[in-house]
């Protein structure tokens, strides 16, 4: 079987390499000639533990060629982004693009299926827009909408163990999609239609959102209150019905920090918790950029000279690359826009070149600093111990102090 992946980022390339790992001849498609380039040699452009050798194996045998166009195939997958426009409403002109890159392609008995995370209804606008330009094609493809659920750091496993939740536009449609994810998914496939399929991906996402919303409340609470948010919740979590997660400096990714507004773009008056919960969040990451500046003012005062700070971490999440809709990186960036002249170290042990930042490693950068800032728990940063002798501004629970 042929199988063409639209997108080669984060989700794109790993479950392309996956889907050839497992016997289908893969094309991998991607607007990015450096992507592309990099895929065709077996290196890969992101960090995911394991991926790289996976990669070279399936491009040394032919099962996976990158390329800047489309082919001819069975089964065609829209894995690109869904960014914002306007107040936080999701566009979905990506997906167009890709949907009408391979419109000319598809043929009777293809499989087109939607992995990108999407607003309410979009599979069935895309089913429209297909139709609408190859009328001869009605009822005679297959079409679904299956998001991923996968964990960075731990793809490998999760693409291939992890229930997944299959939706197509009709009951024929799903049976197809399942027909292709039980090629290399060992996890249940669990049948529904497109549009619960939709809102399932935007609700596992915005349920986490609420969730962090919690642990992040507490911790602006527990900071005026003068009590160790972490023992705090490591305590009400022995209660044997209380899961309380960890609080950080907000929250990141591609997902979590992005898959609620596309419920209350949709249904602003239904969904207030989820809205809260969002504005708790963006609200985290901007308390810990003044927390940081006072930090800085209250140095300068008692020592008569511009501290030297060290952030650590510029990644949404630990031991990950992934910088997108990072509160790390967006704390960074506040804290050097808001301190003309201050030596500010910015460390990412994840990213060899930064094209705003430049970078220091996080040994140098702990050695220099006067305060350290810890945005992100990544490994590397646990090595490095605690001392009185600097500010240390724990947000993502390093030393739990």
């Amino acid at each position: 079987m042929k199988a063409c992946f639209m997108g080669l980022g984060y989700i794109g390339l790993p479950t392309a390499i996956i889907a050839a790992k497992h016997g289908i001849e893969v094309t991998g498609v991607d607007i990015n000639p450096g992507v592309v380039e990099l895929t065709n040699r077996g290196k890969l452009h992101i960090v995911e533990p394991g991926m790289e050798g996976y990669l070279q194996e399936v491009v040394k045998n032919g099962r996976l060629k990158a390329s800047l166009k489309p082919e001819v195939c069975e089964a065609y997958f829209m894995v690109v982004p869904t960014p914002f426009k306007g107040n936080h409403e999701p566009d979905i002109s990506y997906v167009e693009a890709a949907t009408r890159s391979v419109l000319s392609l598809l043929k009777a008995g293809d499989l087109y299926v939607i992995e990108s995370t999407s607003p309410i209804g979009t599979t069935e606008k895309m089913r429209d827009l297909i139709y609408g330009e190859r009328p001869e094609l009605k009822d005679k493809i297959y079409i679904a909408y299956c998001p991923e659920r996968v964990f960075p750091g731990n793809v490998i496993y999760e693409l291939v163990h992890n229930d997944r939740v299959i939706g197509g536009i009709d009951e024929a449609s799903t049976n197809k999609a399942i027909e292709f994810y039980s090629q290399f998914v060992q996890g249940i496939l669990h049948r529904t239609n497109a549009r619960t399929a939709e809102m399932c991906k935007l609700t596992e996402n915005s349920s986490r959102d609420v969730q962090i919303a919690f642990a992040n409340e507490l911790s602006l609470i527990c900071d005026k209150a003068g009590i160790n948010v972490w023992e705090l919740i490591n305590l009400a979590n022995k209660h044997p019905r209380v899961n309380i997660l960890q609080p950080g400096c907000g929250v990141g990714g591609h997902c979590i920090a992005v898959d609620p507004y596309f419920i209350t773009a949709d249904f602003p008056m239904e969904s207030k918790i989820i809205a809260d919960a969002r504005e708790i969040n963006n609200y985290k990451a901007f308390w810990c950029a003044e927390k940081v500046q006072n930090e800085m003012l209250k140095f300068e005062l008692q020592h008569n000279r511009k501290p030297v700070i060290a952030m650590m971490g510029l990644a949404f999440k630990p031991n990950i690359d992934d910088l997108r809709e990072s509160p790390a990186k967006y704390i960074t960036t506040r804290v050097m826009q808001s301190c003309s002249n201050a030596d500010i170290l910015v460390v990412e042990p994840n990213v060899q070149k930064h094209k705003v930042f430049k970078l220091t490693s996080y040994q140098e950068a702990y050695e220099q600093a006067d305060i350290v800032v810890m945005l992100v728990a990544h490994d590397e940063f646990k090595a490095l111990r605690w001392t009185d002798r600097k500010v240390i501004l724990d947000f993502c629970g390093i030393y739990k102090k």
